[in-house]
């Protein structure tokens, strides 16, 4: 079981990224570099928050064109595991790997706390450990968390279950006082059809030690060793 952590120029959690993994679960993990066309023998490619390219532009949007991203469409297609978190979760927007796009958040400034979310979802390998009762203690960190799609999109990612997460209270209330940035629907996560490209905007790689507070984070990252070393 390999994790593979995209480096762009401005990228500030992939070495949180990494080191859950390596460090934590005990799991091989590698660092690919925004102009590497070599995936490395990963079963799952982590795209890590931070401020790719220093987010000009928009959030993402040098980053989709980086000559990395073509190999991890390729990769995607063909199966793969993708994770987009927090700058991972717009530049997989950009890319269009994932639909929908992030605005500002509501309240035009800078988030950074802890959430609690709400599993919709725990059928993708990405949230198989986890219940649908459970609720997740997740911070979040940023300024364009504010997920929107069309009506026509959002009544078709929960027909499709691609919901992932929702924010909620920490009794797993879902209602406006609980959604931090204004996404629609309460949005805090979504997947492809398939199941196998998760974006999420709330960090589950800061969260996955009881140290820092909480280690709801971990399930993500067990769900995803689970699932790769049981398909293999």
């Amino acid at each position: 079981m390999k994790f593979g952590v995209l480096v762009f120029p401005g990228s500030n959690c992939d070495h949180d990224c990494y080191y859950v993994p390596k460090k934590v679960l005990n799991a091989d993990a590698e660092f690919i570099w925004h102009k590497d066309t070599n995936l490395k023998g990963s079963d799952c490619i982590i795209i890590p928050g931070g401020f790719s390219y220093g987010d000009y532009l928009r959030c993402g949007a040098i980053a989709k064109d980086a000559p990395v991203m073509k190999k991890v469409k390729e990769f995607a297609a063909n199966g793969g595991l993708v994770i987009g978190i927090c700058n991972g979760f717009q530049i997989l927007l950009e890319s269009k790997m994932l639909p929908g796009v992030m605005l500002k958040n509501k309240n035009l400034k800078f988030i950074c706390k802890y959430v609690y979310v709400k599993l919709e979802n725990n059928s993708i390998p990405f949230t198989m450990l986890g219940t649908h009762e459970n609720i997740y203690k997740i911070p979040i960190a940023h300024m364009e968390g504010n997920y929107y799609a069309d009506t026509r999109t959002v009544e078709e990612l929960k027909a499709n279950k691609q919901v992932i997460f929702r924010y909620c209270n920490k009794d797993g209330e879902v209602t406006d006082r609980t959604n931090p940035n204004g996404s629609i629907y309460n949005i805090a996560g979504i997947c492809n059809k398939e199941g196998n490209i998760l974006g999420m905007m709330p960090h589950p790689e800061r969260c996955s030690e009881n140290e820092l507070g909480s280690s709801d984070g971990k399930m993500i990252f067990d769900s995803i060793i689970h699932y790769v070393r049981h398909r293999k």
